[in-house]
């Protein structure tokens, strides 16, 4: 008889501290990104994912094409409207970076005007820095390449982002996020040679 009391009561006890671990493990954070002191026999907060099959990051919903981390990032367009790297995914992409007082990149105005005009399938866009606003909206003005759109990049946000530190550069990036950077000025030749290596499927 004795022996059945002591197992009961050993066995209420372990009920009751398997509730309050219960509690503990919802009350409490659980440990930091790299640490390894919880048991590796502690149950997962939430079911395993499969690794075939990644979950959408923050700048992904779900259905939408795979956002490259080169296109996370935010900027403000030369007409003052907000723009998002990730509005770009899917796509393949011309990036050109310029700068107001540049030769290079006055020379290289026309040709992406001009494929910009042919190419639909490409999104071009100029990332305007190292001036002000005002000399930025000139250089577009002037050079008529206002159907494109255009970054103002006056803290060098983007051009860091993607690995630029000259004018002219083009980064022609494909959907997956591979891309290609080269330094102008290209010419029309050279500019439609990059874009159909772009395209190619």
């Amino acid at each position: 008889m004795s022996n059945r009391r002591t197992t009961a009561a050993t066995m209420a006890m372990l009920a009751l501290l398997a509730a309050a671990c219960g509690t503990a493990a919802r009350d409490e954070p659980g440990p930091a990104a790299g640490d390894t002191s919880a048991s590796a026999a502690s149950p997962p907060v939430s079911p395993p994912v499969s690794p075939s099959v990644s979950p959408p990051g923050p700048e992904q919903s779900a259905g939408e094409a795979p956002v490259p981390a080169a296109l996370r990032f935010t900027a403000q367009t030369l007409d003052g409207k907000a723009f998002q790297g990730k509005s770009l995914a899917g796509r393949p992409v011309a990036f050109w970076f310029w700068a107001p007082w540049c030769p290079k990149c006055l020379s290289d105005a026309p040709a992406v005007k001009a494929a910009a005009a042919r190419q639909s399938d490409v999104a071009f866009v100029g990332v305007a820095g190292l001036d002000t606003q005002a000399a930025m909206q000139a250089f577009v003005k002037r050079t008529g390449t206002g159907d494109l759109v255009h970054l103002a990049d006056a803290e060098g946000a983007v051009w860091t982002k993607l690995g630029v530190s000259e004018q002219s550069t083009f980064v022609f990036m494909k959907p997956d996020g591979s891309a290609e950077k080269v330094s102008g000025p290209l010419g029309r030749d050279k500019l439609e040679e990059h874009l159909r290596a772009l395209v190619a499927r």
